[in-house]
């Protein structure tokens, strides 16, 4: 039995696709879910002209379709199959290229879910065939581009490091060209600087656990994929959910020496996400998009800074020490709860360190996201990004030469990748 095999028995969905024996010096496997996707060979184009990596490499694309899709989605996705085996029968590449087609499979809440599980599971059991563990599973998206050297990054800050277990992967989308309206770039700025003014304000609060959370640019080893119980089905947001249940294992990074390019275009493919929100901020005029006010980030700053004085509290204390608790803080966690779970914390951990530890992984993105919409609705009001964004950075001291969105944008992108 390899290591992944009662996992396969149990989770899988769907059994063996693919029939060639992997090489046995397959080191990563792209996972790609498409739907509706007659450009995809872009991004056969892209993984083709990157360096090659000392491992050997497949690409799994899985089309799909939901219940009910289209007509012509349905035939673009025929389409995109027709054009992905001319593409591999036309180029010469390091990689080997495979396809697996469900768009008639007979299942309920088909999505881009379900279509990364079956692609990833199937990466897992090409890993259980060669024995190798530490095999990476990498998810793109059939619309993104890479940069040149995505393969050999991989390879090194990630195959080759025993301590790390999985990583999110730097992405920038283009905010200008040709291949879309100015309304599109436009939206697809404030969309990112959104998705970075977030991040920069979880790490400003002192989370220690704060990772972009992108189905299209995320990368986990076949062992620790299948110890975290293998990716979910959900219909959108189903990276948010794996990623959540990668971390708390340990060896979580983020891989930021590469790039993933994903596109900026509108989409109802999804119930939310990039795509959606394009099409509405694009569609509507307003283009403001609004995000969380500063001030609930630094009610958390000070709340995780009252974690030593928390530690050393003796548990007769934990109900008056709540009467301290920053205002939305208190508001979110009534006193009695306060008192059970920091009490049961402390019963489980034997210094500061693993009560941090502990602390966070039940204070941990879940319960940020639904103490950020719970402060909103009663103490702050949401705002137009560019605003807290530009606090942000006179907050933590980033001088910052401009507040129009691009400008912005770039200093943020900066702080995780600077040039």
């Amino acid at each position: 039995m390899g290591f992944a095999s009662t996992y396969l028995e149990e989770r899988a969905i769907f059994p063996r696709f693919i029939n060639d024996p992997p090489h046995g010096d397959t080191g990563i496997i792209i996972v790609v879910p498409s739907y509706n996707e007659p450009d995809i060979t872009n991004l056969l184009d892209s993984l083709a002209s990157c360096d090659e990596p000392a491992c050997k490499t497949e690409i799994i694309i899985v089309v799909n379709a939901p219940a009910g899709a289209p007509e012509e989605c349905i035939e673009n996705n025929r389409y995109s199959i027709r054009s992905i085996e001319s593409w591999s029968r036309t180029h010469t590449s390091f990689f080997n290229l495979y396809i697996i087609d469900t768009t008639s499979a007979k299942m309920e809440g088909r999505g881009v879910g379900l279509a990364r599980k079956t692609g990833m599971d199937e990466a897992v059991r090409r890993f259980n065939l060669t024995d190798r563990p530490e095999g990476v599973i990498s998810s793109l998206d059939a619309d993104c581009t890479v940069e040149r050297n995505y393969f050999t990054a991989i390879t090194g800050e990630l195959l080759n490091r025993k301590e790390r277990s999985a990583c999110s992967v730097y992405f920038e989308h283009p905010l200008s060209g040709d291949d879309f309206p100015e309304a599109v770039y436009r939206s697809i700025t404030q969309y990112e600087l959104y998705l970075r003014y977030y991040y920069q304000g979880l790490v400003f609060t002192g989370h220690p656990y704060v990772h972009h959370t992108v189905g299209s640019s995320m990368a986990v080893k076949a062992l620790p994929y299948v110890r975290a119980g293998g990716m979910n089905r959900r219909m959108a947001g189903e990276d948010f959910y794996f990623i959540q249940k990668l971390i708390p294992a340990g060896g979580y990074f983020n891989l930021n020496q590469t790039t993933v390019y994903p596109s900026p275009r509108s989409s109802y493919r999804v119930p939310f996400g990039t795509g959606v929100t394009i099409t509405k901020l694009s569609s509507s005029g307003d283009d403001l998009l609004k995000t969380y006010n500063l001030g609930a980030f630094k009610e958390l700053k000070k709340f995780f800074g009252m974690l030593d004085g928390i530690f050393k509290s003796p548990p007769e204390k934990l109900g008056s020490f709540h009467s301290s608790l920053p205002r939305g803080i208190k508001q979110f966690i009534g006193n009695d709860e306060w008192s059970a779970r920091i009490l049961e914390i402390k019963n489980n951990t034997n210094g500061l360190r693993s009560f941090e530890k502990r602390f966070f992984s039940w204070f941990n993105m879940f319960r940020i996201v639904k103490y950020l919409n719970s402060v909103h609705e009663t103490l702050f009001s949401r705002e137009p990004v560019t605003g807290p964004a530009s606090s942000l950075l006179n907050e933590i001291g980033v001088s910052i030469e401009s507040d129009d969105p691009v400008s912005l944008l770039r200093r943020y992108r900066m702080l995780e990748k600077p040039a």
